[in-house]
């Protein structure tokens, strides 16, 4: 029997750096919409669910074939308002809802909607295969910043790292790679258990493209997204999808 994967789509109503982005068009959809059409293309995911507190962004979720079954209770909507609590929160009502527990919990945040079906498919595949408790994916940045980043310091610059001043080459510099938000897969047994991610539990990573690892919090964002999804130079498969 296959793993039983839930989605949850996190949406918040309010958006301190660009209001209303998740209901803001993108190639004519929608934010929110891409990750929901994402979803439907992923025979992985058993079920897709969107977590927010707006009724505006419920209906529009709605309108493109997304399942909003509850609302966000207010004190997980805040600005200040951590991830992990809103995913635990969406596990725990649909398994009481259903009746039986999930595998796997994925989160597919809207304001990465680059993501593409394998990336989903490679993710719960590599995570089945192993014994960790979840997969991030990452990418490797334009620059090395173990490299390049240096600080002021009494008036001169500085390596950041003190270690970065003993590597002569840059292809000497270990590669680093940075979370870039596309995607997280977790086991559903470290979700309900763990108080945060971050520290805690063992994670394989997922490496994308960093030119495909767009996270839009900005309308600076926001244009230069739709201009390289317009150049055909981010894929977005299910657009193809009628409208």
């Amino acid at each position: 029997m296959s793993a039983r994967v839930l989605a949850v789509i996190p949406a918040r109503g309010g958006s301190r750096g660009l209001p209303g982005k998740n209901l803001r068009p993108l190639m004519g959809l929608p934010l929110i919409a891409h990750s929901i059409r994402l979803a439907r293309m992923c025979p992985e995911i058993s079920r897709c669910v969107v977590s927010t507190d707006s009724e505006e962004i419920a209906a529009a979720a709605r309108v493109h074939g997304g399942e909003v079954p509850f609302l966000r209770p207010a004190e997980l909507a805040g600005d200040d308002a951590p991830m992990w609590p809103v995913l635990k929160h969406a596990l725990a009502g649909v398994e009481k809802a259903e009746g039986r527990p999930y595998d796997f919990l994925l989160l597919l945040d809207p304001t990465s909607p680059t993501r593409l079906p394998e990336d989903v498919r490679t993710a719960v595949a590599r995570l089945s295969a192993s014994d960790a408790d979840g997969i991030v994916s990452v990418s490797r940045p334009e620059f090395n910043p173990l490299w390049h980043t240096v600080v002021e310091k009494n008036g001169l610059m500085t390596d950041w790292l003190p270690e970065a001043a003993h590597i002569s080459r840059r292809q000497d510099a270990p590669a680093i790679y940075r979370i870039n938000g596309l995607l997280y897969l977790w086991r559903t047994d470290f979700v309900r258990r763990a108080s945060e991610w971050r520290g805690s539990g063992r994670h394989l990573m997922l490496e994308v493209p960093d030119e495909r690892a767009v996270s839009i919090d900005d309308a600076a964002q926001f244009r230069r997204t739709e201009a390289l999804a317009r150049g055909g130079i981010l894929p977005m498969p299910w657009l193809k999808e009628g409208r």
